[in-house]
């Protein structure tokens, strides 16, 4: 299980507020088009135009990016590492797209969060995942660090609203059908080496009443039987299935609180989960001090222990100009170890 699988021992990571990044990382101007990704919504079928790369020299070019974003992590001091997911378009397409059962020439058309029609792939068969998507990423990631690793995969609900199903009865089994992909995922990537792995449910936050009809039993059959450690990030907009989510047999739960100021008070409806605690506002290109983030993790402290809590940006730094976001990583470990110096 985690590094052991694969013969390297991670570094060890500080039992109290260790960092990490919620999962995406800038990616260089000289690999994807920065300008072009900033004005279009995240893409849910593949959007290879964005790569400025020749697509023969593609995977060794995004190979060179995860490294960069590996070293960026560790010179700025982050205890557990991501590949910056160097290699996505969208934090979803990528994997979404790798499954059978799914159309992607003739995309369909679904609504996004914000209610407008976007193209995203057509459901016209069964969901099948035939081959790992991101194993090689984590063994990738194991080459090139000895630090603990966490890998994201999307989640079941989330696939199963940025689809056009044209094959199943209901969206609830198509959910159902995606969950069963993305656990053979995670079962692989652990046994690949990850440390943690994470699952991104995002819609469960635009359509909670969906969400709490099928969504949180679809993630419910993703982490079946899992043994890792896991986590699930979500966005704003907790407290309408906050309690379907603390029953929800995951390790560690993703909580934005910088840009929302969040109510902190709301952690205590989550007993016995790990917090992945937001504390870097991504809406503001702004560098926060050190003790600006330090106070952000002092707000959770009433409710969690140091030692139940991650900080984190509050999502993934995907859009941010790559200085701005290593600003902002050095920032959030000073923070956090000033509070962790404070016992």
């Amino acid at each position: 299980m985690g590094r052991v699988a694969l013969g390297v021992v991670p570094a060890t990571t500080p039992n109290v507020l260790p960092t990490s990044l919620v999962g995406s990382y800038a990616q260089p101007d000289w690999l994807i088009d920065r300008e072009r990704l900033r004005d279009r919504f995240p893409p849910r079928v593949r959007a290879k135009e964005l790569w400025r790369i020749d697509p023969r020299y593609l995977e060794e070019a995004q190979d060179d990016a995860t490294v960069v974003a590996i070293r960026d992590q560790e010179r700025a001091g982050l205890d557990i590492l991501t590949d910056g997911e160097q290699r996505r378009e969208s934090y979803s397409n990528r994997f979404a797209t790798a499954l059978s059962g799914v159309d992607i020439e003739n995309p369909g058309t679904a609504l996004d969060r914000s209610g407008h029609p976007n193209p995203v792939p057509r459901v016209v068969g069964p969901i099948e995942r035939r081959r790992s998507v991101q194993v090689r990423d984590v063994q990738f990631m194991c080459s090139n660090t000895s630090k603990p690793i966490k890998m994201t995969v999307p989640g079941p609900f989330t696939m199963s609203q940025q689809a056009q199903n044209d094959f199943y009865e209901s969206d609830a089994e198509l959910a159902l059908a995606y969950a069963a992909a993305v656990h053979d995922e995670i079962a692989d990537l652990f046994a690949a080496g990850a440390d943690i792995v994470q699952i991104d449910e995002p819609y469960m936050q635009a359509r909670p009443e969906k969400a709490r009809t099928f969504g949180i039993a679809a993630l419910t059959r993703a982490l079946d039987g899992i043994e890792g450690t896991t986590a699930v990030h979500i966005c704003f907009g907790y407290a309408a299935i906050i309690h379907e989510r603390a029953a929800a047999p995951c390790d560690h739960i993703s909580i934005e609180t910088a840009q929302s100021n969040l109510d902190t008070s709301i952690l205590e409806t989550l007993p016995g989960k790990g917090i992945i605690l937001g504390v870097i506002d991504l809406d503001s290109h702004e560098v926060e001090t050190p003790e600006t983030v330090a106070a952000r993790i002092r707000r959770a402290l009433p409710y969690k222990r140091p030692d139940e809590l991650t900080a984190a940006p509050d999502c993934g730094m995907k859009y941010l100009p790559r200085a701005v976001a290593f600003g902002k990583l050095e920032a959030m470990v000073a923070g956090a170890a000033t509070v962790r110096s404070e016992g």
